[in-house]
């Protein structure tokens, strides 16, 4: 670990404060307010670039007598290019929109505080990232000002405010316990603490059952607010998971445990699911137990999840139906099918796709008791996106561009997608024989099993546990359950 420079802890601290100045900025020159925007997540882009391919862990010490800590390396890094891009593109397809100054201004402070998140070492400045990212997504969620968006912007906050609650005591119980904030205080803590740390965590990252929240927020805010949720802001509850499991060896098993247990749980409850944005919302439950299954390479997985996942929202909202049943018989124009195909295979992991190395890279760095289990992830995976796929598609003499498009919808698509193929190089030892050979037939049993048994069935799983009232309560179970598991 090396301690930053003058100059480098400059231009960390100038990257971190720049969105709040530009933010601020933005309403000053509302005539300006796209492009103020745009200029954000390319300088975080160009960051995040540079800490991937520079790969030194730098140390930031704000206040040595409290432990508060910013780190910078190539994990943050990967998180840090998964925001910018994401961000980007949502600016790009709100470009021709009526979107006005406050919506530009809030989606720059969200994606600053997401930023500072995946940089934070220490539980305090954690929480205040949290925080401003909580309040950030309220008012995005609630931008409609309808008394639906009302609601779900605040039924968001509350099960958000509540996690923090536990989380905040847990933060005290460290400090007590080691007069310091770090991260590495888990190690001296009491066990309650861990127990009540990692439930604020798990509900803010959207993690097994403490994630029954995270279905309705996603489906229900507007599309572009969406596929930030889904993209980069449920990230921030899994980040400072993953960068515990790397600090502390006690930890790391059960952070994976938690990772196995979402990705089978996200991806079940997703094939079952007839509506396209609560599918995608459920898939992200799934995919955020992929990053936490391998902490190691759990920057690379984000990477590929947060592009493919904010291109299939963005697509999602474009769609004549939410509903698959519906979308069956309303054919789709092929130009937007093929662009829902290639973030498909991407998410099920096919090769030439950013997906397939991710996936690859994730399986080498799983534990051999995960392994069985996450590969049958793997064919749920492949059955949920094989949803997308087996939609039809105009004939060619009856091309006709959707006519609800936005205007730079395909150039925020081209960002996404784009990304999904050039990443695909990051890693291009996951091309052997076997492993392409593995993901294929991975794939073709996942559709295969859609095909023969899902495709012309009808089931509806129960949504009880989402229901407002039912939340709290699960955060309860959370608690005896990680008690449980830390005392063991």
């Amino acid at each position: 670990m090396n301690i930053m420079t003058a100059p480098e802890s400059g231009i960390a601290i100038s990257w971190i404060a720049l969105p709040f100045f530009v933010g601020f900025v933005i309403y000053l020159l509302p005539q300006l307010n796209r492009y103020l925007a745009l200029s954000i997540p390319l300088v975080s882009a160009v960051y995040g670039l540079q800490l991937i391919f520079n790969p030194s862990q730098l140390t930031l010490n704000l206040l040595d007598s409290f432990g508060v800590t910013l780190v910078v390396d190539q994990l943050s890094g990967y998180f840090i290019l998964t925001n910018a891009l994401v961000t980007a593109a949502v600016i790009l397809y709100c470009w021709g929109s009526d979107k006005t100054a406050f919506f530009y201004t809030q989606i720059i402070i969200l994606h600053g505080s997401v930023n500072a998140a995946f940089v934070c070492a220490d539980f305090i400045s954690l929480y205040v990232a949290l925080e401003v990212i909580g309040i950030a997504a309220f008012l995005l969620i609630a931008y409609p000002r309808s008394n639906r968006s009302i609601w779900v912007g605040l039924r968001y906050m509350f099960v958000s405010n509540t996690a923090m609650l536990f989380y905040l005591v847990g933060a005290v119980l460290v400090y007590q316990a080691n007069r310091s904030f770090a991260f590495a205080g888990l190690a001296n803590a009491p066990k309650p603490a861990i127990a009540l740390i990692f439930l604020g965590l798990l509900t803010k990252g959207g993690i097994f059952i403490s994630g029954l929240w995270l279905p309705l927020t996603h489906s229900e805010s507007e599309t572009p607010v969406s596929a930030m949720l889904s993209g980069v802001v449920i990230k921030t509850g899994v980040y400072p998971l993953v960068r515990c499991a790397l600090i502390l060896d006690d930890i790391d098993p059960i952070v994976r445990m938690f990772g196995v247990g979402t990705a089978i749980l996200g991806v079940f409850s997703a094939i079952f699911e007839k509506d396209t944005k609560r599918m995608l919302a459920l898939s992200t439950i799934s995919q955020l137990g992929w990053i936490l299954a391998a902490p190691a390479v759990a920057g690379f997985y984000a990477l590929a999840h947060g592009l493919a996942k904010s291109a299939l929202f963005l697509m999602a909202g474009v769609l004549p139906s939410r509903k698959f049943q519906e979308l069956q018989e309303k054919p789709i124009n092929t130009k937007l099918w093929l662009a829902l195909v290639i973030a498909s295979l991407s998410m099920s992991g096919f090769p030439l796709l950013y997906g397939f190395s991710a996936k690859m890279l994730t399986i080498k760095n799983l534990l051999p008791w995960q392994t069985m289990i996450m590969n049958i992830g793997a064919v749920g995976t492949a059955v949920v996106f094989a949803k997308f796929i087996y939609l039809p598609q105009h004939n060619q003499d009856q091309q006709q561009q959707p006519a609800n498009l936005p205007p730079n919808f395909w150039l925020a698509l081209i960002l996404l997608l784009g990304g999904l193929m050039v990443a695909n190089l990051l890693y291009y030892q996951a091309y052997t024989v076997a492993n392409i050979t593995k993901a294929l037939l991975t794939i073709g049993l996942g559709w295969l099993t859609y095909d023969l048994i899902i495709f012309n069935r009808v089931f509806t799983l129960p949504r009880v546990l989402e229901q407002f009232e039912h939340l709290i309560g699960m955060m309860s179970l959370m608690l005896l359950l990680l008690l449980g598991m830390v005392l063991a």
